[in-house]
């Protein structure tokens, strides 16, 4: 008999992990929690939130799950592993001591200064009158952070005085994120190219993926309001070999090694939301889980069995594993609904999925889709992710823009140049 596996969260990411796991020869079935549209052709999506941990834990007990993958970060900085364990159930992520790398941005600052790993200079604030007298004695841009969760919204970059004062007021006095905005942390900016690097660890080896970089602003050329992402490549070439290796020996190697010194093994997906200037990486920010779109870029081009990594992740046995990678550029853009990331209409029927499925090389991901009977219809702000592959990012574009325009439905709307800013290092490739 083959595994069941349970993947928990809804969304595009959730849609491409449920996909690598089912094609595994490991796997016999997969569930989603609470998926969407798309999951719902390749497993049995289940009525439980990812963040309803006693069910989880329930559903898991009664159907003999042999593995939980979590994609979202909720559930993990909830304590997620550490229940699952306690109940002797084998899940991918890392326990809540140290998802507070994502959890808590004062925690993960803190770590970066104790462990010398390269980030931007800050102060920690809980009050809002200290905070405003620390940005008046220094130079503009300056990042306001909410410490906590705040859906990706809870960083503001500040190009003036006054622009710093509304940003610490709008978090600590107004409390547009709640409790996410007891404390904020206020960091210099730094300038450079993003780029996010995922790795696989059991807390002793680091196995790096190929880098990526996702583009958050709605509108083409980085305009408009930040969004969860929308849209991904990889490789990025802004991450040659010399930032790759900085990357594992500066920012991977201390930080695994100096959480284990201190007697934290961590285990899971680790993401690091770099800055890059001048072939020096610098962390933005830690995710403790598989990035959304990062991973609608990244998992189709890995040759190795999914399923057989995250096993060996677990059973903290990752040494002896070599990631096998298809060569070829991959491109996903993602689709939403018309006002994302503001209000946005739900229901609207999507047409043309049909015209994909025989497409080479194209992949579709849902995201905020949900199925009624042989319809699929949108419900959410990032509706679907569009992926391919190319031997070149050109062609990559070519073939995803080309599937994109076979989808329709009312209001949608995409940005038209995902991975643009490669060709800078590509030539014109």
């Amino acid at each position: 008999m083959g595994m069941k596996v349970l993947v928990i969260g809804s969304g595009g990411r959730e849609h491409c992990l449920a996909w690598k796991i089912k094609e595994s020869s490991l796997v016999d079935k997969v569930y989603i929690a609470p998926g969407n549209g798309g999951t719902s052709l390749i497993g049995d999506n289940l009525d439980i939130k990812p963040e309803d941990i006693e069910s989880l834990v329930d559903f898991a007990k009664k159907e003999r799950i042999d593995l939980t993958v979590v994609g979202p970060e909720v559930p993990l900085v909830a304590g997620i592993v550490d229940k699952f364990e306690e109940e002797g159930l084998k899940i991918f992520g890392p326990k809540k001591e140290l998802a507070l790398l994502e959890g808590s941005k004062v925690y993960a600052k803190q770590t970066m200064k104790r462990l010398g790993i390269p980030t931007a200079n800050f102060e920690i604030f809980d009050n809002p009158d200290l905070a405003k007298e620390y940005v008046r004695e220094r130079e503009p841009p300056l990042v306001v952070k909410a410490e906590g969760l705040a859906a990706g919204k809870g960083v503001i970059v500040c190009k003036s005085l006054s622009e710093a004062y509304r940003a610490i007021d709008l978090i600590m006095v107004e409390k547009k994120f709640g409790s996410a905005g007891k404390r904020i942390v206020i960091e210099d900016f730094l300038e450079g190219e993003e780029a996010s690097v995922l790795v696989f660890t059991d807390g002793s080896s680091i196995l790096p993926l190929v880098a990526s970089q996702d583009h958050k602003q709605v509108y083409d050329n980085d305009e408009g309001p930040n969004t969860g992402g929308m849209g991904a490549y990889a490789p990025a070439p802004v991450v040659n070999e010399l930032v790759y290796e900085k990357i594992k020996e500066e920012i991977f190697r201390p930080l695994i090694y100096g959480l284990k010194n201190e007697g934290k093994i961590y285990k899971g997906m680790l993401y690091a939301g770099l800055m890059i200037k001048e072939n020096q990486p610098y962390v933005l920010e830690f995710n403790v889980r598989f990035g959304d779109p990062e991973t609608q870029a990244i998992l189709p081009k890995l040759k190795n069995d999914l399923v057989g990594v995250i096993l060996k992740t677990v059973e903290e046995n990752l040494g002896k594993i070599e990631l096998a990678w298809d060569e070829r550029f991959c491109v996903c853009v993602v689709l939403a609904s018309r006002g994302y990331p503001g209000s946005y209409e739900k229901g609207k029927v999507i047409e043309g999925l049909e015209k994909l499925s025989d497409l080479k090389d194209v992949f579709v991901f849902h995201a905020g889709t949900k199925r009624v009977e042989e319809k699929f219809l949108t419900a959410g702000g990032r509706v679907l992710n569009v992926v391919g592959l190319g031997t070149s990012l050109r062609e990559a574009q070519e073939i995803t823009y080309k599937a994109l325009e076979n989808i329709k439905f009312e209001g949608s709307h995409y940005r038209r140049d995902i991975g643009n800013k490669a060709f800078k290092y590509l030539g014109k490739s």
